[in-house]
């Protein structure tokens, strides 16, 4: 908050402010007439790159535990987690990404978004017409809007390089991390379902495949964020990251400072945005005419109204 606050500033390009925050995908529907109330989705937008996470419900993910311990069909639904970073362009009405850092090795959501969104509900069509998809902005008092994309994170004795790629975006009483992998997986057409079982019993190759995070956390920049939802089973109830030891470091980047397990460690990170104080509103609001109507028509309009999230 205190970088916030001292180096404050936001981008000349962005999405519009309507799209900021914290996202959960109520429904999506599919053109065969199916559709999924139940996976975990959170999209979480900086002004200009997004944060996604996809998961299945809590009774059906891994428990923590040693990558090799895991049997063939756990470490399938680990496969199958989703958490990418990716950088977004708006041209008034689609919502595209390039240059991701993801845990899988394709893109499974290669189409943009046609969006649109009133009160807090940010509908999404693809473009082929394969899906619609149902966005709720969760609610959130005012609060810092912070983006910063990550280069690396090292350990400062020996260099040895632990995550390149990822950021880290806090948005009010929110905050999602992406910690890339250090070194890409070579690419030779295969998915990380079929690469992970092949390397079934092999912790090396398995550690290499899953040396990748995506976290929603849930708190504030006074008392902290504890991870909520994550690719990884072990880092649920856990600090999604001290909020201590960041400092500028040049123009346009952020160093943060910190120890893991004993070892001195420092991301390096690009800045997206620093905004001390952003509103997250639920309402998109009325024209006076729509107002008019709205209240003439409320005795049944209002009925049953309630928020969704």
């Amino acid at each position: 908050m205190e970088l916030a606050e001292r180096h404050a500033r936001r981008p000349a390009t962005s999405v519009p402010d309507w799209m900021l925050g914290y996202y959960k995908r109520r429904a999506i529907s599919f053109a065969n007439g199916d559709t999924d109330l139940d996976t975990h989705v959170c999209w979480v937008q900086s002004r200009n790159f997004t944060i996604d996470l996809r998961l299945p419900l809590a009774e059906d993910q891994v428990p923590a535990r040693a990558l090799a311990d895991y049997s063939a069909a756990e470490l399938q639904v680990l496969a199958n987690h989703e958490g990418w970073e990716a950088l977004s362009h708006w041209d008034g009405e689609r919502l595209a990404w390039r240059g991701d850092t993801s845990l899988q090795l394709h893109n499974r959501w290669p189409e943009p978004a046609l969006l649109s969104r009133i009160g807090n509900c940010m509908i999404e069509f693809a473009p082929s017409g394969a899906y619609v998809e149902d966005w709720r902005l969760q609610p959130s008092a005012p609060g810092p809007l912070i983006g910063l994309r990550l280069i690396e994170e090292r350990e400062v004795d020996s260099g040895r390089l632990r995550h390149r790629g990822g950021g880290l975006i806090v948005c009010g009483g929110y905050a999602a991390l992406v910690l890339g992998r250090p070194e890409p997986i070579e690419e030779d057409g295969r998915m990380l379902r079929e690469r992970v079982a092949e390397a079934a019993g092999d912790a090396q190759r398995l550690a290499a495949l899953f040396a990748f995070e995506t976290s929603l956390a849930h708190g504030s920049v006074v008392d902290g964020f504890q991870v909520a939802l994550s690719t990884r089973p072990g880092r649920v109830g856990q600090p999604l990251l001290s909020l201590e030891g960041f400092e500028p470091a040049g123009e346009g980047q952020v160093r943060q400072r910190f120890e893991a397990g004993g070892v001195a460690c420092q991301r390096l990170f690009a800045i997206d945005t620093l905004e001390p104080v952003f509103d997250f509103p639920q309402a998109t609001g009325f024209g006076a005419d729509a107002a008019s109507w709205f209240q003439r028509e409320a005795p049944t309009l209002t009925r049953y109204t309630r928020p969704l999230y």
